[in-house]
């Protein structure tokens, strides 16, 4: 049949991520993409009602970024990072200072999520090598995802990830997100953990953890955990790869913190999902420390397509997008959206909480089921059958649509999810 032409050929030597290939159903054969939909070789259409994990946000195939890489790819494709410079790279680093935390000072270009939190450690790890201060210790809540590579995934608090890996890892020690009812444990923890370790860095999301099922914590909690840190001279790096770009209701989500941290992590929609490329940032005061006549001294970690022309690009014409009042305007229409919805179903018996935070609505049903397993297939299935692509992380149902959603596309998310409650 010709709708499984893709996933015949897909099946001969593809080995897809996050998937256990004896068990999992044949990926989707996808063929074209459009504003927050796109279409399967069937010609069934589906409402990509996760942004293909929050990068997307702009909507698929949005014409003002395509332009700008087909642009730059004409004048310059490609060129290494080391030695050389360019003008998309000196001008996205002008612009993201303009709605940066005001502390941030340097940026270093990555490629992907992962390595943008890998450079953040090693940054990090070696600031203390440099002043000649031993420090093996990383920070990091329960529970927390912060990408796949070694240090990262040392970072990330997800057995189901992890768990052949645990015995090669970076020594890391968990604490729980604050809540507003946990805040002062939570810092007497913190405080012993730093009085005990060798500590050079707190890794976390700030205000949502993604992969744990979109679980908030207390702002107020998260600021005092990184004025402890910094009173302990520890360094705090936020990965705002999931949050940035306008996912909270701000820029991005250490604008609700008045305690900034010492580096970012930036991906995802940096580029709009259209061009691997991904940010560190950090302090003035972090850069210094790599000031040396000593070559050794220097961050000798490189990418081979570090600062990407074409990624560059793409960042740039996302950001004019961002700060568009059509844009500002559709964030706010989700945000208002996804808080009535709240409100008509938080008491449905099947609800167990059900929580926004700008375009960010999240659903945790009153079932017991694991991370991965039928339970959650069956949700997945059903969502695809209605032609609202969700990934429901176990109990946990949540939408971050692309920011140019429709309001009808919108509630055609909210009465898939109503179906659901009725059917499970």
């Amino acid at each position: 049949m010709q709708e499984q032409k893709l996933q015949n050929r897909d099946k001969k030597y593809l080995w897809h991520p996050l998937t256990q290939h004896k068990t999992a159903a044949p990926p989707l054969g996808v063929v074209k993409a459009k504003d927050a939909l796109f279409w399967d070789e069937g010609g069934n259409t589906y409402i990509d009602g996760i942004a293909s994990w929050y990068t997307a946000m702009y909507g698929h195939c949005n014409e003002k970024i395509s332009t700008a890489i087909t642009n730059q790819m004409k004048e310059l494709d490609f060129v290494m990072f080391s030695g050389f410079t360019h003008r998309p790279a000196i001008e996205l680093s002008e612009q993201l200072m303009k709605i940066l935390p005001k502390n941030q000072a340097k940026i270093f270009f990555n490629d992907n999520g992962s390595t943008a939190v890998e450079a953040a450690i090693k940054m990090a790890l070696q600031y203390y090598y440099n002043k000649q201060e031993k420090r093996d210790t990383l920070i990091a809540f329960d529970g927390g995802f912060h990408g796949d590579t070694f240090g990262a995934m040392s970072a990330s608090g997800l057995s189901s990830y992890n768990g052949p890996f645990e015995d090669f890892l970076l020594k890391v020690i968990r604490i729980p997100p604050p809540q507003e009812d946990t805040i002062d444990a939570v810092l007497e923890l913190l405080d012993n953990i730093c009085k005990n370790n060798s500590c050079a860095a707190f890794v976390f999301e700030p205000l949502v953890q993604g992969a744990a099922g979109m679980k908030f914590h207390s702002a107020k909690g998260l600021d005092l955990l990184i004025k402890k840190c910094q009173e302990l001279d520890v360094l705090c790096i936020a990965d705002e790869i999931m949050t940035g770009f306008g996912k909270t209701g701000r820029t991005f989500a250490c604008d609700y913190l008045e305690h900034k941290p010492d580096v970012l992590c930036l991906s995802k929609a940096l580029t709009a999902g259209m061009f691997p490329l991904s940010i560190t940032t950090c302090t003035q005061k972090i850069f210094d420390v790599f000031l040396s006549d000593q070559l050794a001294k220097g961050f000798f970690h490189a990418h081979t397509y570090s600062a990407h022309p074409l990624g560059c690009a793409a960042a740039l014409a996302g950001l004019e997008l961002l700060s568009s009042d059509k844009i500002v305007e559709r964030r706010k229409y989700i945000e208002a959206a996804h808080q009535n919805f709240v409100l008509r179903i938080k008491h449905h018996p099947k609800v167990k909480n059900a929580r926004s935070l700008g375009v960010i609505l999240a659903i945790d049903l009153a079932i017991d089921t694991g991370r991965y397993g039928k339970f959650r297939d069956r949700l997945y299935d059903f969502f695809m059958d209605n032609g609202v692509n969700l990934r429901p992380l176990g109990n946990t149902i949540y939408t971050l649509p692309p920011y140019v959603i429709t309001k009808g596309q919108l509630q055609k998310i909210y009465g898939a999810i109503e179906d659901a409650l009725e059917v499970f």
